[in-house]
């Protein structure tokens, strides 16, 4: 069916006063909206789902979700009722129709008498991929769209061992997702009637209290070795972290900190933030003029469902410097690493986690404690799916991250955690300032040490079909025109991905190593359109690092952007 038929369909099936008719019938003379909106369904993949809301079959709405939950209904039901009875957590973020997508999900899982709990409000996505395992789920459900735009609404499904689902489970979910038809198949239930007669359970406060125990339980260092009275400032960027956030820093004993006022309570339109990505500097604004007025000598911000963390550090000449993911994880593993060994807890056979695009300064560090540093593909179903073969290898597992600013220090929570790295780094911060140090000399420190590194990610954002066969072009093109010196550096080693490599699944990205040391990644977002670089130089001195990473990005993206 035809992307015009399938427009048609829709129209003829929604009821007349239908929000989501009225949107389709006010595009009906825009050709180029109707494709966008139909030309595809809205893909199932290792993330779930992800895209717009609004009508179509490429947008997120109550007809997309609905098709995704009963999909997921059915393979749940292929394992029996044992894992019908185990059930499926389901929590949301702040975004539009979040908590209606929540109560609709609740709803079609326990018109199929599977299990379901919801939460009292919004939660954290670390609080969710925690009670996966801590409830003994089988499954596990967002409604979230992560860090991307206002525009945007997502469905990030998590299985059994509490990670989100790999991608032989994604596929499988997918075959069954595929066989649902969207207005005729999908069971549904009323949310309060399902609560009102235990289908779908609420959990309690104490279920917070529990999830942040798992977070503190992650300190290095407490009570006199930290000046507690260190001036902090942190943004919840309108999402699930203020509340969490609070509790974990008076519990952890810190008395002088400020959450941005007009950040703190949960805004679907992020009117005060635009982009709400603690990646992007510019999500720091509001938070660095309370900052300054403040005194402030660290900034936290999460994003709207808490589990991307960005920090600014105060450098040595008083002016906030936003650090890049890479940079926030050579802190943290330092800071691990190190409190171990001054500790004696240091195990025999320690393990960090990062994934291929993530800095390799990290592993320099991580060698030198004697600790082994494993690579993964990108996302956090990777890294901390990699913690059931280390145990099974008897290593411990010390911590993991990726440069997109996601680090996840507690094993029993499977995902990336806003919440507990925003514990390590404020700790950090307090125990350097008992030593009269800023975080600032000690991310010096570790580059006098381990050598100097240049990070920059850059992406180029192509929008729309059109974009997306851009991005393909520029793969293939890059695949067969991989060049052999780089800024006049001789290329030493080129790993493609596509078919898998060693012991990873095939991938659709590609790595280039230069003689000197320094690298970089090219690949594609699987959850946003884009397609993103990754460069990291190396050399005797910041600057020298700076004018190579610049020299290697202009030379690369000269060669990209001229694929048409």
């Amino acid at each position: 069916m035809g992307y015009l038929e399938t427009y048609t369909k829709w129209v003829k099936q929604l009821e007349e006063g239908n929000p989501l008719k009225k949107e389709l019938i006010a595009i009906k003379d825009d050709a180029r909206e109707i494709e966008e909106r139909f030309y595809q369904e809205l893909s199932f993949g290792t993330a779930g789902l992800r895209g717009k809301v609004g009508a179509g079959t490429n947008r997120m709405n109550i007809y997309t979700v609905g098709k995704a939950t009963q999909g997921i209904a059915n393979y749940i039901k292929t394992y029996g009722q044992e894992a019908m009875k185990r059930g499926v957590v389901i929590a949301h973020d702040p975004r539009h129709f979040s908590r209606e997508f929540c109560e609709l999900t609740a709803g079609i899982l326990a018109a199929n008498q599977i299990r379901a709990y919801t939460f009292m409000s919004l939660r954290p996505t670390p609080q969710l991929a925690y009670m996966v395992t801590r409830l003994h789920c089988i499954a596990g459900i967002n409604i979230t769209a992560s860090h991307n735009p206002k525009e945007y609404n997502g469905y990030k499904v998590y299985w059994e061992d509490g990670c989100q689902v790999s991608s032989k489970i994604a596929d499988a979910m997918t075959s069954c997702i595929n066989e649902v038809d969207l207005f005729e198949d999908v069971l549904n239930y009323d949310y309060e009637k399902g609560v009102q007669e235990g289908k779908i359970k609420v959990l309690g406060a104490e279920y917070d209290d529990e999830y942040l125990k798992k977070v503190e339980a992650q300190a290095i260092h407490e009570g006199e070795e930290l000046d507690l009275t260190i001036p902090l400032v942190y943004t919840p960027l309108n999402g699930c972290g203020a509340i969490p956030f609070r509790r974990m820093l008076e519990e952890r004993g810190f008395t002088n900190y400020k959450i941005v006022p007009e950040q703190e309570q949960p805004d679907p339109d992020f009117t005060t933030v635009g982009y709400p990505n603690p990646e992007d500097p510019k999500a720091f604004a509001l938070s660095e003029t309370y900052a300054k007025e403040f005194g402030a000598e660290l900034i936290m911000a999460t994003d709207p469902d808490a589990d991307r963390f960005a920090i600014e550090i105060r450098d040595h000449n008083g002016n906030y410097v936003p650090l890049n993911g890479n940079q926030t994880g050579y802190l943290l593993v330092n800071y691990i690493l190190e409190g171990h060994k001054s500790a004696g807890t240091l195990p025999q056979k320690g393990a960090m986690v990062k994934s291929i695009v993530t800095s390799t300064l990290s592993t320099r560090i991580a060698n030198a404690y004697g600790v082994e540093m494993f690579e993964t593909l990108t996302g956090f179903k990777n890294i901390c799916g990699r913690i059931p073969r280390l145990h099974e290898e008897g290593y411990t597992y010390l911590f993991g991250y990726e440069e997109s600013v996601g680090y996840a220090a507690c094993e029993e929570i499977r995902d990336k955690d806003g919440i507990s790295a925003g514990m390590l780094i404020a700790e950090a911060a307090a125990y350097y300032r008992k030593q009269n140090k800023t975080l600032w000399d000690v991310l010096m420190e570790i580059y006098e040490t381990y050598g100097y590194f240049a990070e920059d990610e850059p992406n180029i954002v192509l929008d729309g079909i059109a974009g997306a066969k851009r991005i393909q072009r520029m793969m293939s093109w890059f695949r067969s025109h991989t060049p052999k010196t780089v800024a006049n550096i001789r290329v030493k080693d080129v790993i493609d991905y596509a078919d898998g490599y060693e012991d990873l699944e095939p991938h659709n990205a590609i790595r280039v190593f230069l003689e000197d040391g320094s690298w970089f990644a090219i690949r594609p977002s699987g959850t946003e359109p884009k397609i993103k670089f990754y460069f990291y130089a190396t050399a005797d001195s910041k600057e020298a690092a700076l004018q190579e990473n610049k020299m290697i990005k202009n030379e690369i993206f000269e060669l990209i952007q001229a694929v048409e």
